[in-house]
């Protein structure tokens, strides 16, 4: 074989303008391997496309038996061609037919070839194809002859990916690109989605393969690499990145992958060989994707996900990337997929437009997931690897009550779900048949059905539920969605905005709960080793008192003639509500004296979330209004789990004897001290939970809008007396094994309840 130097810069040239040339697929295919076979000087070069039923098919050849394309094929890790494809790996082999995954296709004629090399066809690190060629003579190919040959197999990567070869392809049969895959996850908020598929942050699509000037794409290589490297130092000395700590890790290593000479000299080596700066950076990727998705160690596979992430990094300097775009163009029936995104970030997407929201990481009660379930949103978490089998406009189902995203369905499955919307959506409409009905129980209790909100955006559903009113309206996210801190004009505006557009019913506001994990862009707290346990809600409040006392003045002047009820989050001891209430007092003495209107009545509440407040429930009850149970931290702090950590989140459940029993001690403490108190946070948006609640004695639930129609369904035919009684022999025989959860279960099933 001659020397090639310059040889790849020619056959890509070449192969630039067979691409642009009106050609059928299969013609084209047959000049590109007659194309590569002669600047290689090979006898054989041949492309195998990978199909959905993983069976790698020949379909062009230059030098073996053209009656073979189309008919000879191997399995996913069968033969030469299946284990390249199997692997993502090249094979550069003197005498093939002595490896031991050697099969011969006998229709082929390839028996007098001895020298092989084989590479992968891949996108994103994913095999479609596999491109060989071969020679009579026993020789290794050289080390430049393998970066051609991958190289070239980038252009086979674009046909493929384009869906050029679907002329091609035998009917009833589909490319791998193409196939229907169903990927498992969590279920973070109930529902069924269609649509088609919007990557949160889209991989660059590198249409301009072929570099012209091989020394200006290896300048615009080291200035974006420059760039990268500056904005990765400027994070890493930022004040609020810590000294150690997970972010500083991930940080360190990105800056570790920029600063890496063997990458570097990689990527100069691809546009060397002709690709412009972006294809080099996006065949290196790949490549490097491809042989690390081979690894079990999950740290080391979590490192994949950091290179990945800083060569799209890179990607978008080459390209100008500035964003995403939400306007012309966004598809009416959107299904977000992300790696992890903020609650601000969803609500730049078009409400009226998004379908459905899956994740890669996240805890059910994540922030982002709490907008999307007020937005009524299904959403699925810990979908592992969605992002990269997915493309943007990938037809998508995500079924949220079974946990599975189905990735380019088949069309019987396709229309199997939309019967199934159609069912979901006749059962909405008996739910909302009974929003006119009083929710009281089979036998005479009356239960207060609310709903959680903190967004104009939730308003509407207050009449479209059914819901009593707001039991928890989550003041911060107003601060989280904006990029400065709200002026006092605005927070007013956009509390009497909320009080009216409630009419009438009653709003619960609590006071601004920031820091911890809800983190807004504009405030710079201190880094903690465990910010849930740290600086934040009240006590962050109380130490920027300015900051509480414009949020008190915005409520009580929006509030003028109607009724404030205010809550305080995160309270640890009844002294920090006194200190709350004085504030308040000066802030009505302020608007007072400056002939302000004031609420006709305000009421005074704490959030009880941190269990030391168990053991002072009754200084508690006299030192407040109205009490409101948020479960979702309560039951963190009570079992030691962190919410946000999917592996434990679910380990223990808030349906077991030991915080049911906790709770049942608040109801108590409330009837003792007569007063009211309600529970608002993820166990009371389902039927079976927030029956276990109402046996223990809440008369007053909050929770997501579309959860009140199944829980008012539930409470119809509840005798809660019964269920109460049940429930408390359950509770109080400390020797009783069956979990709670199957006891409520069965209670249902024996009563004819809906759950």
């Amino acid at each position: 074989m001659r020397d090639l130097s310059g040889g790849p810069r020619v056959l890509l040239r070449r192969l630039r303008e067979l691409m642009a040339e009106p050609l059928e697929p299969q013609d084209r295919l047959d000049r590109i391997v007659r194309q590569i076979a002669g600047n290689m000087v090979a006898e054989v070069c041949s492309v195998y496309v990978l199909r959905a039923d993983g069976v790698l098919e020949l379909y062009a050849t230059e030098g073996l038996n053209r009656e073979a394309v189309h008919l000879a094929q191997l399995k996913m890790g069968q033969g030469l061609v299946g284990t390249i494809a199997a692997s993502a790996q090249p094979l550069n082999l003197s005498d093939a037919q002595s490896h031991p995954a050697f099969r011969y296709l006998p229709e082929t004629g390839e028996e007098i070839y001895h020298s092989f090399l084989g590479v992968p066809i891949l996108r994103t690190g994913r095999s479609l194809g596999v491109l060989v060629v071969q020679n009579k003579a026993s020789r290794n190919y050289r080390e430049e002859e393998l970066e051609a040959l991958e190289t070239t197999a980038m252009v086979l990567a674009e046909m493929i990916a384009t869906g050029e070869l679907k002329k091609i392809t035998k009917p009833g049969l589909e490319l791998d690109l193409t196939r229907s895959v169903t990927i498992d996850g969590d279920t973070y908020n109930d529902g069924i989605g269609l649509g088609y598929v919007v990557l949160h942050e889209p991989r660059i699509v590198v249409t301009n393969l072929l570099n012209e000037d091989a020394d200006k794409e290896i300048r615009r290589l080291a200035e974006a690499l420059g760039s990268l490297r500056i904005s990765i130092d400027d994070m890493l000395s930022r004040r609020d990145v810590s000294m150690e700590g997970e972010h500083r890790e991930v940080l360190e290593t990105y800056r570790m992958f920029a600063h890496d000479q063997g990458w570097v000299r990689k990527l100069e080596e691809a546009i060397r060989n002709g690709l412009t700066a972006e294809a080099a950076v996006e065949k290196v990727q790949s490549d490097t994707k491809a042989r690390m998705m081979r690894l079990t160690d999950p740290y080391l596979r979590e490192r994949m996900h950091d290179f990945e992430d800083l060569a799209n990094r890179l990607l978008r300097q080459l390209t100008g990337y500035t964003g995403r775009t939400t306007g012309e163009g966004f598809p009416s029936d959107a299904i977000i997929l992300a790696r992890a995104m903020g609650a601000a970030e969803l609500l730049d997407y078009p409400r009226s437009n998004v379908r459905g929201l899956v994740l890669e990481e996240g805890a059910v009660t994540s922030h982002v997931v709490i907008v999307a379930r007020a937005m009524g949103i299904p959403v699925i978490g810990q979908a592992a690897g969605v992002v990269a089998l997915a493309e943007n406009g990938d037809a998508v189902i995500i079924d949220a009550d079974e946990g599975h995203v189905h990735l380019r369905p088949m069309a019987d499955h396709r229309r199997s779900y939309e019967e199934k919307v159609r069912f979901r959506a006749r059962r909405q409409e008996q739910f909302r048949a009974l929003r006119a009905l009083e929710p009281v129980t089979k036998d005479g209790q009356r239960i207060s059905l609310m709903m959680n909100a903190g967004l104009l955006v939730d308003l509407p559903q207050l009449s479209e539920s059914g819901a009593e009113g707001i039991g928890l309206f989550r003041t911060e996210l107003q601060f989280m969605i904006a990029s400065t801190m709200p002026k006092a004009e605005e927070q007013e505006q956009f509390y009497r905005n909320v009080i009216k557009q409630a009419a009438g019913r009653v709003v619960t506001f609590r006071t601004l709960d920031i820091g911890g994990d809800k983190v807004v862009p504009y405030f710079r707290g201190h880094e903690e080793e465990n910010p849930a346990l740290g600086w934040r809600a009240i006590r962050l409040s109380l130490d920027r008192p300015g900051l509480l006392r414009t949020q008190l003045r915005a409520l009580l002047k929006a509030s003028a003639d109607t009724e404030l009820k205010l809550m305080v989050p995160m309270v640890t001891e009844v002294s920090e509500l006194k200190m709350v209430r004085e504030l308040l007092q000066k802030e009505v003495q302020h608007l007072s004296r400056f002939g302000h209107g004031l609420p006709r009545k305000l009421q005074f509440g704490a959030m009880l979330e941190v269990p030391a407040l168990l053991w002072q429930l009754d200084e508690l009850m006299e030192a407040v209004d109205f009490v409101s149970v948020g479960s979702n931290d309560l039951f963190q702090f009570s079992m030691a789990v962190d919410r946000g950590n999917a592996r434990v989140s679910d380990r223990f459940d808030p349906l077991g004897k030991p915080f049911l029993r906790i709770l049942r001690d608040i109801v108590r403490g409330a009837d003792r001290n007569k007063t009211p108190v309600t529970l608002c946070g993820e166990l009371a948006g389902k039927p079976i939970s927030a029956m276990a609640l109402l046996g223990i004695g809440f008369r007053s639930i909050s929770m997501s809008p579309a959860s009140i129609g199944p829980v008012k369904a539930m409470l119809l035919g509840l005798d809660v007396g019964a269920l109460t009684k049940a429930m408390d022999e359950v509770l109080d025989d400390t020797h009783a094994t069956a979990p709670m959860r199957e006891v409520l279960a069965r209670f249902a099933e024996s009563h004819n309840i809906p759950l």
